[in-house]
């Protein structure tokens, strides 16, 4: 008596030679991999914030303006004088964006010192905070020497510490790294190869098999997802050997970046059905393919804080998919959040889900 079809064994032949053919493609390895660990090498040599000739201050809400210090401060010509709300600013300063919080306050009228100017710094500033110093007491010195009595001091400079990990530019590029790397990987992989299955009847091979039309999808898909999260792993291993990546809780940090990269690689991937079905020759798939991913690595935090971006486009962009990724990850990775602190981000994500699996269904194609 014949033995049933094995529709679980037939799906794991066609992940392994998808995963084979994967894993050999030049292209595959070269745009995945390679390609982002050049950059990662390029952004993360550069440390911190890049030690430029310049520091970057922000003066907290109430400090006394109408002091000497306060107005040369303002016209110094490295020191960028920043501005925002209490709460974005505190998060600069936090992630090294800004070296520094000056705080300038009039002490007692019997005080030999008449101002107070308090910087409130972090380990992320400490490599500029020396600079900083030496600017402000020249500041001070210059400003004594002309208007303050010989009993008396101008201003006093001092500074504390506040509680923080250091944050490193790979701590904002490398989640921005394995984002691209994923979606271009899911979107152009996906969809050329399912094209290219069904112009060369590959697809309409494999439906005349016993083999179910699901278990052909899923075994090509989790060959994919296997790439994908192969890619994830060695981005994030090598940050963190090379350029000191924060994992926040160590192991566990780990495992919960792998899950966003699994939820970010299947929605992107879901977009990549959706092109094949939408293309109708190979030549349209790099312009569907690129309308999708272009507008997003520049607009979702990719290279550069997507807060540098207009206001007016903020409500729009934080609901791309990619911004959702990006913001998990980095989430995550550097301030310690778990995957349920994250919920908004993968709600997100998960909505793409949905509508990238429904155009894919509704624009699939066997043949």
């Amino acid at each position: 008596m014949p033995q049933p079809y094995n529709q679980i064994r037939a799906m794991l032949a066609i992940t392994k030679a998808s995963a084979k053919a994967i894993f050999k493609s030049p292209q595959a390895v070269f745009f995945g991999l390679f390609f982002p660990i050049v950059l990662i090498s390029i952004f993360g040599a550069l440390g911190g914030r890049g030690g430029g000739a310049s520091v970057d201050i922000a003066f907290v809400k109430g400090t006394d303006t109408s002091n000497s210090v306060y107005q040369t401060i303002k016209n110094v010509p490295v020191l960028n004088v920043e501005d925002g709300t209490e709460a974005e600013l505190l998060d600069d300063l936090m992630k090294g964006r800004i070296t520094a919080l000056v705080e300038i306050k009039k002490n007692t009228a019997g005080s030999k010192v008449n101002y107070d100017v308090h910087l409130k710094t972090t380990s992320a500033g400490m490599k500029e905070l020396p600079l900083l110093e030496t600017i402000l007491k020249q500041i001070i010195g210059e400003i004594n020497n002309e208007i303050t009595p010989a009993e008396h001091t101008y201003a006093s400079v001092s500074s504390e510490q506040l509680p923080g990990r250091p944050y490193k530019m790979i701590d904002f590029f490398l989640p921005g790294m394995i984002g691209f790397s994923l979606m271009g990987s899911a979107v152009f992989g996906v969809a050329f190869v399912f094209f290219t299955f069904r112009e060369t009847l590959v697809l309409k091979r494999l439906y005349s098999t016993p083999i179910k039309r699901f278990y052909i999808v899923l075994g090509e898909s989790i060959a994919r997802v296997t790439f994908l999260l192969t890619t994830a792993i060695v981005l994030i291993g090598f940050g963190y050997f090379f350029y000191h990546f924060t994992l926040a809780h160590g192991a566990a940090t780990f495992f919960e970046l792998l899950f966003l990269c699994l939820v970010g690689s299947l929605v992107f991937m879901g977009f990549g059905y959706a092109i094949s079905g939408l293309a109708k020759n190979q030549n349209v798939i790099p312009v569907y393919a690129n309308l999708f991913m272009f507008p997003q690595y520049f607009l979702s935090g990719t290279f550069f804080p997507k807060s540098q971006l207009p206001a007016a486009m903020q409500p729009i962009i934080k609901f791309l998919p990619l911004t959702a990724m990006n913001d998990a990850l980095r989430k995550v990775s550097f301030e310690g959040m778990h995957i349920w602190n994250v919920g908004t981000e993968i709600a997100i994500l998960l909505g793409w889900c949905v509508i990238a699996y429904g155009l894919a269904v509704k624009t699939f194609k066997w043949e």
